[in-house]
This record gives structure tokens, C-alpha cells and sequence, in this order.
């Protein structure tokens, strides 16, 4: 017993299947989002040893690395000893010493270089000698497992099978001995190593076909693989184990071309025919083939076989009438809906406001009257400032738009009309948007043509009156002889039981502004002024001009509605978005309600005062309707009068003479004014001509145009550009600059009487009648006279006529009485003529002598 404690036995454990290989997978990440896994294996290899020696229980375990897994990196090279820092040489200069640093940096960064470029050399030769190894190493395993296999399928072969029980218990027995004999032979011989045996396959009947078909899938993919790896080069360890790490996964847009391809296909094969969708097809007094197609949703072949069966050989771009295009949209089973060009346009007249939705507005009024009466004047005391100092000649030539707040919180808008004679459509404009007139008669001048003007404008419009009397503070100040005044043109005032309603003013000292103010309320009051502010605005131009720096801007009075920043609107011929709102103070608002005037900037081009603004729904809209207006104007524009008598004749005429210009202006109001004031300069022997009136400075292609005719330019407020200025100095273009108008109409007149020349007067001095003819030299003849009227003086013109027709028109050459020469024959005398460039005389004729007398001409 004491021999067999002190004998050391063989502990071994039980023989059994176990894993001989761990294996454990470690993930990389490089960049761009792009990962790889590696698998990493660790074999155990039993290493046998004699009892009683060291460490003869404990197993080595040798890892290998069979996947592609990059090598752990080398330890890094020692760090090169850091180069001692140069001492600077003695008296070293600044640029020498960056010139020395910079070239120190540079050496230090390239053997940063040169040591980077030998690790990674170093790093790819050591990878690349590990994966042949790693290679090697599967070889060679893979080989030894394949020998193992068929031996023992050999084995399993060759031995009969025993029966499941008495195999067993032989083979428990046989353990059991083997323990034993293990157990109490400490000398014995190592027992041999188990080798696990595969499992042998069972014959099984061959699959059916679709079976094979399906099995041939996953090797069509494997060939797939082996040709990604072909192509993506160098086959290595890592890339045989983890085909599809890290490859490129299919992209988003791929993956919806597949889907979508998919869901075609799939209902490709149960698609029906779809029914034929009816439409309502618009369709104008002329259209295209090819439009006409697009809003039936049909091809354009199939219209114009259409067609071509109805004996019409057109195209798709020709153009077909309303009629054939009812015929073609009834033949493709839709529905016409017929409308004309007109319909295109904005109508506003039939866009009535519901009552319950009108809410109070201020009242419009404007101020109407002769020139210098005061009415600006009147109208800077009403808002506190003062706008004729800033007028040219202190005359109104502007309409202006303002609003002002009462003390009672009030608000009142007020237009400024001019009052001089060549502002009609200007007063007109102003009459037709108003709610209110205020006739301004100063009380020292009384009724003037501009007055009697206003009176008709406001009669022709249907507002109320208010008659203010200014200028009450002069001395000679007389109100009741303006009242008795306006009897005469049946303006009736309640001082003198009438129902106009009238008012002692004075704009100098301030006196009556409050009653005036008082009775523009009540009036306003009287007229129960409403308006929708919730719908899109409707406005109207009361001026038009071409801003240098903001671009065609228009002064608009707000009818009804709100007009809000980013609205698109129509006016006119042209078409635009608000970009800024701007009030009479020169602030920017964000919108403008009913009866407030504002400046708006986004407009497309320039618009004639008095078009109306109207905002549309959306660009395309108001596109439609300026273009629209635009072929409208330009039809009427280019329109031929009809054909008749006297207009032939009247061209006919070569007598007349045409005096040419162009007009530019600061604003349309006043380019409208100057036309229409030329225009009436005009007469019988000279008509103006206007090539080119417009709004802003002027430009070259006025200089150009004014050079080509040979036509002054007349600037009224503004001036020309730079290259405008050097085309008139080359092109030596006159140049006319006005900053009021009566003195334009003036000195316009003159030029046009300048053309005309001087007014010749014909004054009649004597008659005489031929006697007798005498010869007078070779080829002369001389004319015995009898003065019957007046006197025949030498030199004079005369007119020789015969049976009361004129023979001819020549002057007296000499004139004698007997055989004297005389300057003069009185009536009752007898004498003799010689008659220059004419030898028609017969006895019986009549000469007629007459003097030309030269006059200024005026228009």
C-alpha cells in the first residue's frame, strides 16, 4: 500500500469529442464607413510527456491565425534622438535666419517622409510573408483532415458491422481495461491518439429535377463570387473566408428601379384597358393642331388624320378655326367649351362686393382750381408742411396723393391736380377717382378759365362740391362776387340758399382750415363711404414714373381691398409682384387698405396714369392678361384709318410742313400733358410730330432716334445718361431742358413759327390799265399806262392780268412819264413801263402793283 502511495500515478482524462480549435472574430473599421470582420483561430495540441515531468498534465496551446487578419503591427522604431537645436551664428540677420529655419523644416520633413516610406515597406513585406505562411499552414492541415477521412471510411468499410449492444459492451470493457492497465502500468506505452471518423453517407434516391435546378442556384452565386474575386485581384485568406464583408452594398436608386420595374411587370399582366376619360376642352377663336391635342390629352397624329380625313392637309403647327376644332373634339368624344380673346381679360365691373362685407373708408378728396389760386398752398396748411417751395415756378405740375389725420383721429385722403391748362387729363383723373371736390377761387381774381374747367369735370364726374374762397387775408379780397360768380354756371352756394356748400379759407394765416376740414367730414359723412378690405385690392394709377434707382414705380390710390407686399397684379399693359410699398411720408408698409395712396415698386414697365390695378392670383395669370392688353394696344396702335376722299386729299397735301421732336418726361402724367399741348400748337402750314414720348432719362436711342429725323429733344426733369451725353456732342443733336411747362409751349411755338419763317403781307398800292404797247429797244416792250387807283412807284411787284386771270407776277424795271424818268404816276395820269422778265402785253390788261411787308410769325 505504501509502495503504491508513493508511486505517482498517470491522471488522464476521459476520451471524448471536444473542439480542438477556438475561434473568436475581431472587427476592423477603416474609413468612409467601411468595416471588415477577422476571424481568428486558436488551435490546442496535446504534447505528451513522461510521468513525473514538469508540466506533464498542462497542454501547449500555439496559436494560428488562419484568417486574413492583418498583423499586429511592429513595435515602433526607437525615436530618432531629436537633432540639437543650431545655434544662430553670430550676427545672423532676420531674413537670413527665416531663410535657415524654413530650410531646417524642410530637411526635418523629409526624413519624416523617407521614415514613414520604410515602415510601410517594412509593414507590407512582413504581411505579405504572413499570409503565405497562414496559406501554407491551411494547405497542410486540409490535407492531413482529407487523409484522416478516407481512412477511416476504408476502415468503416472493411469491418463487418456488430450488433449495437455487443459492440457496446466491448467497447466499455475495453475502456475500462484500458483505464485499469493505465492506472497500475506506470511503464506502459502512451495510448493512441483518438482521431474522430466521419460520419459515412446513406445512399438516398436521386432528387427530382426542379430539386436540382434549385441546387444549382447557390452555385450560380458561387461562380458570381469567384468572378468578384478575379476581378477584384489578389485572392487572400480574409476575402475567402468573408465573401460579402465589406463589399459594396447595392445602391437606393437600384433598389427603386428593381422595385418599381417589378410592380410594372406585375401589373403588366393584369392590366385592363383603361376607359376613355371625357374632358371639357377650352378652346378659343383660333388655335393650333398641336395645342388643341395637348388639352385633349391625344396625340397630334391622330388629330391630323383627322383632319386629313375631313379634306384639310394641315400640320400640327398650323392653325385651325373655333368650328374645326368642335368638329375634332366632338369626333374624340370630349366636351367644347367655347371662348373668345376677351374673356382673357379682367372685367371688374361685374365683381360686386356682398353689403354685409363693405366696413367705412376715408374720404377721397381732391383739390381742383386755376393756377396760382393756392391750392398747394391750402394743402400744406391742411398737413403741416411745405411742398411749393420744392415746385419750378411755384405751379403745381404733378398730381400728388397724400393722407392726412384730423385732430378728431380722422383721415382724409387729399389729391393735388395742377392747374395750368395743359393738366386737362390730369383734373379729369383726379375728378374720376374722387368722393369729394374742393374748388379753389381765389377771392382776389375770381372765376379763370381753369376754374370754369374744374366745375365741368366735377359736373361730368357726379361727386359733391366744396367751394373754398382763399386768399381772404388780401385786402382786395371780394367772396361775395365769387358766389355771384358761380351763378353763372349754376353752382349755387348755401349762403345764397343753394345746396353747395362753400368756405372763407386763407392758406397764409390758417383761418377756416378747421370749418373746411368740418365739412369734408360731413359731407363724407352724408355719402356713407364703404369699402371690402378683406379681398384682393383694386386700385388705380394716379401716377406713373421711371425711377434711376427703384425702377418703374406707380403711384396708386387704393379702391377696395387690401394691397399687400408679394401680391401679383395687372396694370395696364404691364404685369409685376410688390416688392415695397412706400406711403406719402416716404415710410415702407407692409399693405394698404381702401382710400390710401401708395407708391408701389415690382412693376414690369411704366403704366399710363389712370389705368386701373388688379391683383391676380399668380404670375402666369397676370402674363396672360398684359400680354393680352399688349397685342390689344398694339393692333389699335397699328391700325389704318379707313380709306376716304378727304383723307386723300388731305395727304396729298405738300404745303404742310411737320416740325418733329422727342418727348421725355419724369413722369407719365406731365410726358402726357406736354404730347397733347404740342399737339394743339399745331395749325394748317405746320403739324408737330412727336417720334417718341416716354418717362425717365433719356438715353441713346432717343439720341439716336432725334439724330436720324433731324428732331430737337425736349427733356422735361431730367437729363440725359453718360453715353447719351457723348452721342449728342458727336451727333451735334439740339437739346431743349424745361422744368415748367408754359415756358416750353412757349418757345416750342416759336421754333415752329421759325420753320414757317416770317408772315408775308401783301398790301395793294395802285391799278392801272394798259393803253397802248410800244416797242422799247430789240426785244422790250413798254406798256402805256392810265393810274386808275392809287400810285405806280418804280421797283415795286406787279401783276399783270388779263380778263381778271393773272399772266404773269414781275416787278416794274422803269417807270417814265413823257421822256422823264420818275419814281412815282399818281392816280389820273398817264405813263410808261417797262415790265422785267415778261414781254405778254396786250392793250386791255390790268396791272396791279403791290409791296410785300414781313411780320413776325406767331402760332
Amino acid at each position: 500500500m505504501s509502495d503504491n502511495e508513493n508511486t505517482p500515478t498517470l491522471t488522464r482524462k476521459p476520451l471524448g469529442l471536444k473542439r480542438s480549435v477556438d475561434a473568436g472574430e475581431v472587427k476592423q473599421t477603416f474609413s468612409h464607413g467601411r468595416t471588415n470582420k477577422v476571424t481568428v483561430e486558436v488551435k490546442r495540441r496535446r504534447a505528451l510527456k513522461r510521468p513525473g515531468e514538469e508540466g506533464s498534465s498542462h497542454e501547449t496551446e500555439v496559436e494560428v491565425e488562419v484568417a486574413a487578419a492583418p498583423p499586429p503591427p511592429p513595435p515602433p522604431p526607437p525615436p530618432a534622438p531629436k537633432k540639437p537645436v543650431a545655434k544662430a551664428p553670430a550676427g545672423e540677420t532676420p531674413q537670413e535666419r527665416v531663410a535657415r529655419l524654413q530650410r531646417e523644416a524642410e530637411e526635418e520633413r523629409l526624413r519624416l517622409m523617407e521614415d514613414a516610406t520604410r515602415r510601410d515597406t517594412e509593414a507590407r513585406a512582413q504581411a505579405l510573408e504572413d499570409e503565405k505562411r497562414r496559406a501554407e499552414e491551411n494547405r497542410r492541415i486540409a490535407a492531413e483532415e482529407a487523409a484522416a477521412a478516407a481512412n477511416a471510411a476504408a476502415a468503416a468499410a472493411a469491418a463487418p458491422a456488430p450488433e449495437p449492444e455487443a459492440a457496446a459492451e466491448p467497447a466499455a470493457s475495453e475502456t475500462a481495461e484500458g483505464e485499469a492497465t493505465e492506472a497500475t502500468s506506470p511503464g506502459a506505452p502512451a495510448p493512441r491518439k483518438f482521431t474522430p471518423v466521419a460520419r459515412p453517407e446513406v445512399k438516398r434516391p436521386e432528387k427530382k429535377r426542379d430539386d436540382r435546378k434549385q441546387q444549382q442556384q447557390p452555385a450560380g452565386r458561387g461562380h458570381a463570387a469567384a468572378d468578384d474575386r478575379r476581378r477584384g485581384g489578389k485572392l487572400t485568406v480574409n476575402r475567402a473566408l468573408n465573401e460579402d464583408e465589406g463589399a459594396r452594398a447595392r445602391s437606393l436608386a437600384a433598389l427603386k428601379r428593381a422595385r418599381e420595374k417589378e410592380r410594372r411587370a406585375h401589373m403588366g399582366g393584369m392590366s385592363q384597358p383603361r376607359e376613355k376619360q371625357v374632358r371639357d376642352v377650352i378652346v378659343p377663336e383660333a388655335i393650333t393642331v398641336q395645342e388643341l391635342a395637348n388639352r385633349m390629352a391625344e396625340k397630334g397624329a391622330d388629330l391630323v388624320k383627322a383632319l386629313f380625313n375631313m379634306d384639310m392637309m394641315v400640320t400640327v403647327n398650323q392653325t385651325i378655326d373655333q368650328d374645326t376644332a368642335e368638329l375634332l373634339v366632338e369626333e374624340f368624344g370630349h366636351n367644347i367649351v367655347r371662348v373668345s380673346d376677351s374673356d382673357v381679360d379682367i372685367d371688374t365691373t361685374v365683381d360686386v362686393d356682398a353689403e354685409d362685407t363693405l366696413q367705412p373708408r376715408p374720404p377721397v378728396v381732391t383739390i381742383m382750381g386755376h393756377v396760382d389760386h393756392g391750392k398747394t398752398s391750402l394743402l400744406d396748411a391742411l398737413r403741416g408742411t411745405d411742398v411749393v417751395k420744392g415746385e419750378a415756378g411755384g405751379i403745381t405740375q404733378h398730381i400728388g396723393a397724400y393722407q392726412i389725420t384730423t385732430k378728431d383721429k380722422h383721415k382724409i385722403t387729399v389729391l393735388d391736380t395742377p392747374g395750368h391748362e395743359a393738366f386737362t387729363q390730369m383734373r379729369q383723373r383726379g375728378a374720376n377717382v374722387t368722393d369729394i371736390v374742393i374748388l379753389v377761387v381765389a377771392a382776389d381774381d375770381g372765376l379763370m378759365p381753369q376754374t370754369i374747367e374744374a366745375i365741368r369735370h366735377t359736373k361730368a364726374a357726379g361727386v359733391p362740391m366744396i367751394v373754398a374762397i382763399n386768399k381772404i387775408d388780401k385786402p382786395e379780397a371780394k367772396p361775395q362776387k365769387i358766389r355771384e360768380r358761380l351763378l353763372e354756371h349754376e353752382i349755387v352756394v348755401e349762403a345764397m340758399s343753394g345746396d353747395v356748400q362753400d368756405v372763407e379759407v386763407s392758406a397764409k394765416t390758417g383761418a377756416g382750415l378747421d370749418e373746411l376740414i368740418e365739412k369734408i367730414l360731413l359731407q363724407a359723412e352724408l355719402l356713407e363711404l364703404k369699402a371690402n378690405p378683406n379681398r384682393p385690392a383694386d386700385a388705380t394709377v394716379i401716377e406713373a414714373q421711371l425711377d434711376k434707382g427703384r425702377g418703374p414705380v406707380a403711384t396708386v390710390l387704393v379702391n377696395r381691398g387690401t394691397l399687400k407686399r408679394g401680391d401679383v397684379f395687372v396694370v395696364g399693359n404691364e404685369s409685376g409682384r410688390v416688392r415695397a410699398l412706400v406711403d406719402d411720408k416716404g415710410q415702407q408698409v407692409k399693405e394698404a387698405g381702401p382710400s390710401m395712396p401708395v407708391e408701389v415698386l415690382g412693376l414690369g414697365g411704366v403704366p399710363n396714369a389712370g389705368d386701373h390695378l388688379t391683383v391676380v392670383e399668380n404670375e402666369q395669370r397676370a402674363r396672360e392678361v398684359a400680354s393680352y392688353r399688349q397685342q390689344q394696344a398694339t393692333a389699335k396702335r397699328t391700325a389704318t384709318a379707313p380709306a376716304n376722299l378727304d383723307a386723300m386729299f388731305a395727304g396729298l397735301k405738300s404745303d404742310v410742313k411737320e416740325f418733329a421732336v422727342v418727348v421725355k418726361a419724369d413722369v407719365q402724367g406731365s410726358a402726357e400733358a406736354i404730347v397733347t399741348a404740342l399737339h394743339n400748337l399745331s395749325n394748317d402750314e405746320i403739324k408737330v410730330r412727336v417720334l417718341n414720348s416716354g418717362v425717365g432719362a433719356i438715353t441713346e436711342s432717343d439720341v439716336a432716334l432725334a439724330s436720324a429725323s433731324k428732331a430737337p429733344i425736349i427733356g422735361f426733369n431730367v437729363r440725359p445718361n453718360a453715353k447719351a451725353r457723348e452721342l449728342i456732342a458727336r451727333h451735334k443733336v439740339e437739346m431743349k431742358y424745361y422744368d415748367v411747362i408754359y415756358k416750353l409751349t412757349e418757345e416750342i411755338a416759336r421754333e415752329m413759327a421759325g420753320v414757317l419763317g416770317p408772315l408775308r403781307i401783301e398790301n395793294v398800292v395802285g391799278r392801272a390799265e394798259v393803253k397802248q404797247v410800244f416797242p422799247a429797244g430789240k426785244r422790250d416792250k413798254a406798256a402805256g399806262l392810265l393810274v386808275l387807283e392809287g400810285v405806280i412807284r418804280k421797283g415795286l411787284f406787279a401783276r399783270l392780268t388779263r380778263a381778271d386771270v393773272i399772266v404773269s407776277a414781275t416787278t416794274i424795271a422803269s417807270l417814265r412819264r413823257f421822256k422823264d424818268d420818275v419814281d412815282e404816276v399818281r392816280t389820273g395820269l398817264e405813263c410808261g413801263v417797262v415790265l422785267a422778265d415778261t414781254n405778254d402785253i396786250k392793250a386791255g390788261d390790268h396791272l396791279e402793283v403791290f409791296e410785300v411787308e414781313e411780320r413776325e410769325r406767331t402760332l
